[in-house]
């Protein structure tokens, strides 16, 4: 099935390397909540945020992991981008999600990213 335009999450909004990711983990300052660890780097030279995440197996199943990474994508690509696109604020994003985050709903996934955005900015 074809997604609508701009119902996709663009390349260029994602942290997609290895090196990238490595770089927000180190640089980043790390925010801790019950079910995440959120990394934010700004990045001043760069005028759009970025989002990644990282889904650990943490001895789930591929079904409920590949679930939790879809939850994660689209709270970032509806709530998360805009919200920083909104406060033109050029930042890198890093979503890792802890072992409680399997257990946990949308709703309280998208509090908890979302109140870490909005308690930096």
């Amino acid at each position: 099935m074809v997604e609508p335009e701009g119902q996709r999450l663009p390349r260029a909004a994602r942290v997609r390397r290895g090196g990238e990711i490595r770089t927000v983990l180190r640089k980043g300052i790390r925010t801790r909540t019950p079910t995440l660890d959120v990394y934010v780097l700004e990045v001043p030279s760069r005028s759009r945020p970025r989002i990644g995440w990282v889904v650990p197996k943490l001895g789930k199943g591929t079904v409920a992991r590949n679930r939790l990474k879809r939850m994660v994508r689209e709270i970032g690509r509806k709530r998360v981008l805009g919200a920083l696109r909104a406060k033109g604020v050029g930042a890198d994003v890093l979503v890792r999600v802890r072992t409680s985050a399997y257990q946990a709903t949308y709703r309280q996934l998208e509090e908890e990213l979302m109140s870490v955005v909005e308690r930096k900015w």
